[in-house]
């Protein structure tokens, strides 16, 4: 009797000690994003993992290389894993949903970074910038700086990326009230700054007198920049981009490019960390949809910029 007694005893020491240690291990959040081939996007990325181990969880980070069926085996690999939360960057507004409901199910937080997906109920929250006002003061810059004439072309981003629209809707807010400004071409170039010099390339041929180009993003700005100059046209055409990413902050500061929009990946980033470790101590009320405002950077006010935000004091 004595002996079963003792390991009856060892038995629930044995257990007792797991669920403890269960108890104390780190909580994982995985962070995915949509690429890790746009400096961009690792920023965004390492900003968001040393957050949450700051404030004192595990990361792992994911890329979907713009490639919606691979971002769904991350998600499929997170879940089984147990982590405990997703810090995402979309790959598609539309066909990235399945994916965030699919761990929202599974009792997962979902925080989007800077990309949006098409459900308010598929993520727990959504923190993005706010393109389209950003896209509205470019607009009232490239108008100005065109004369409010001539003609231009514009280089969109991944067209199933609502992103791309948001500043493309913003720039035409303003542009589409000159009728003397008249857009000669339209083309995607998925964000990628060699299909953007292809696309420029293109362009050209077809319309070599354009005055102005604006890009759904900084590299694909720094991608038409390098066609104009192969081209012989870089004192002829003005170049707008958006994101605030180093080369295209040197390309202002040195007068390459006329100005990008400059997101602030820190604070999304950040945000989203912060969000997690709110919900693992217990919150359950977000924003939706919580919008982190974009400067415009011209060589006007470059100097108070670096690459992916401001400057500190």
């Amino acid at each position: 009797m004595n002996h079963l007694k003792v390991w009856a005893l060892l038995l629930l020491l044995c257990f007792g000690c797991g669920g403890r240690n269960k108890d104390s291990q780190k909580k994982q959040i995985a962070i995915v994003v949509s690429t890790l081939n746009n400096p961009w996007f690792v920023f965004l990325a390492e900003s968001a993992a040393e957050k949450a181990q700051a404030l004192g969880y595990t990361t792992k980070i994911f890329d979907s290389q713009n490639n919606t069926a691979l971002e769904t085996d991350h998600f499929e690999n997170a879940i089984a894993a147990g982590f405990d939360a997703i810090l995402f960057n979309p790959t598609d507004a539309e066909g990235s949903v399945v994916n965030a409901t699919k761990a929202m199910e599974a009792n997962i937080p979902v925080f989007c970074m800077d990309r949006e997906i098409n459900s308010r109920s598929a993520a727990t929250s959504q923190i993005l910038s706010d393109s389209y006002a950003a896209c509205v003061q470019l607009g009232e810059l490239f108008a100005n700086d065109l004369e409010r004439r001539g003609n231009y072309a514009e280089i969109l981003g991944i067209v199933s990326d609502n992103n791309t629209w948001n500043r493309s809707k913003g720039f035409h807010s303003v542009v589409d009230n000159f009728p003397n400004l008249k857009m000669v071409a339209q083309q995607s170039a998925d964000f990628d700054r060699n299909k953007a010099m292809e696309v420029m390339e293109s362009i050209l041929q077809g319309h070599p007198d354009i005055k102005g180009v604006f890009c759904g993003n900084d590299a694909m700005a720094m991608g038409a920049y390098q066609a104009t100059v192969a081209a012989g046209k870089q004192d002829q055409i003005k170049i707008y981009g958006f994101d605030g990413a180093e080369d295209a902050v040197h390309a202002v500061a040195d007068g390459r490019i006329q100005a990008t929009a400059m997101q602030f990946p820190k604070v999304i980033a950040e945000k989203a960390a912060k969000f997690a470790d709110a919900y693992f101590k217990g919150e359950r009320t977000f924003r939706k949809k919580l919008p982190i405002a974009v400067d415009v950077v011209t060589q006007e006010n470059i100097n108070q910029y670096i690459a992916y935000g401001k400057k500190t004091k």
